[in-house]
């Protein structure tokens, strides 16, 4: 705590010496501030350039001045598009994609529009290609495939627009991937409620972890739900939580007793008493919303840890989503009662978790016509 008010102290006190008012914030302060020759009074140091984990302590306060509306974080620094505004406007209103989604596409064609320069008239398929090779290389897999599906709809956008060939789009390589080519992590049913077992109810941050924990496992939620989720969203009076998914489609789900104990138990005993709408609220002060989807993985993670599962392979926030799921089906649920319940818009989504399910399996394996084994 003390290492974050050093570093916001910090900030502040540079905008101020250099006449930035909270409401002139651009995305690029931060950059600046970064690199800035420091010579404020109480804070000097002698190496130019701020550690990783200082601006990060820096860009989450900024991200809480964001979330609070004490300034406009979906202001981009001029220079680098004329137009992302537009690009995040499509998206959102033809795409039906989330605010967190359109951030992480304008982020990364951010990145890519220093190569690709401010005029889609002169994009070419060598520019393109030049631009992503000279940003993917040494990047993993996972970030490849973000970029290439990012520019892909930049370029879909403008080309929606009339400002570039539409043929560009093709331009794009496609990173192959194999459809259920990956297994879902799972714990089995005994193991999840050793997991939320060890949120100890009678503590605040108990209290909490315990809620979080039974609608992950329960509900099927995932992280970006759990963070999404206003107390206006449950209905008490007829047990019902509206979630709103993937393309902001929203959805009621039944709420079990012992997640609405849970919540109750959350809310009226053990929340900080704030003016914040959302319902699951940072332990420290200043008590805001919380704000990415690794604190919701911290929680599951620090969970598993406390049960005692040893499995280095088992993974964050999605594990309980995919526990439920993989347990409903080895417990005889169909494949479209498990898909009602993940809210998948097609059941081959769902279809992966069909290859963890050894009871469905064993029904279509053949015997072996060999005989003994040697």
């Amino acid at each position: 705590m003390a290492s974050y008010k050093s570093q916001v102290s910090h900030f502040l006190d540079w905008c101020w010496f250099d006449g930035l008012a909270l409401s002139e914030f651009k995305a690029d302060v931060l950059d600046d501030f970064r690199n800035h020759q420091c010579v404020c009074p109480g804070h000097f140091v002698h190496k130019p350039v701020r550690t990783k984990d200082q601006i990060a302590q820096v860009r989450n306060f900024f991200s809480y001045l964001t979330h609070r509306g004490v300034i406009n974080g979906t202001h981009r620094s001029a220079g680098h598009e004329p137009d992302l505004e537009g690009f995040r406007r499509w998206l959102f209103e033809n795409r039906g994609v989330r605010d967190i989604t359109v951030d992480g596409h304008v982020f990364r064609i951010n990145k890519l529009i220093r190569d690709l320069g401010t005029d889609p008239d002169t994009y070419t398929h060598k520019l393109i290609s030049q631009a992503l090779l000279r940003h993917l290389k040494g990047t993993s897999r996972h970030w490849v495939t973000s970029m290439t599906t990012s520019l892909r709809m930049y370029l879909r956008y403008l080309a929606t627009m009339g400002k570039c060939a539409p043929e560009l789009v093709d331009a794009v390589p496609t990173v192959p991937h194999w459809r259920l080519s990956t297994l879902p992590r799972y714990v089995v049913a005994d193991d999840v409620e050793r997991i939320i077992e060890t949120a100890d109810p009678a503590t605040p941050t108990g209290a909490r972890n315990r809620a979080i924990l039974l609608l992950l496992a329960r509900l099927a939620l995932r992280p970006r739900e759990i963070l999404e989720l206003r107390l206006a969203d449950i209905d008490w009076d007829n047990a019902i939580v509206r979630i709103k998914g993937k393309s902001r489609v929203e959805v009621g789900l039944p709420l079990p007793q012992d997640v609405g104990d849970a919540l109750v138990a959350y809310i009226e005993h053990n929340r900080p008493g704030t003016v914040e709408s959302s319902v699951f609220l940072c332990a420290k002060p200043p008590h805001g919303r919380m704000l990415t989807s690794s604190a919701v993985t911290s929680v599951v993670r620090e969970a598993i840890r406390k049960s005692g599962i040893r499995n280095p392979n088992l993974g964050g926030a999605y594990l309980l989503r995919h526990s439920a799921a993989t347990n409903m089906l080895r417990g005889g649920a169909t494949m479209e009662t498990v898909a009602t319940l993940l809210r998948h818009r097609s059941i081959q989504t769902t279809s992966i978790y069909a290859k963890v399910d050894t009871n469905l399996l064993s029904a279509v394996v053949q015997p072996w016509m060999g005989g003994e084994a040697c």
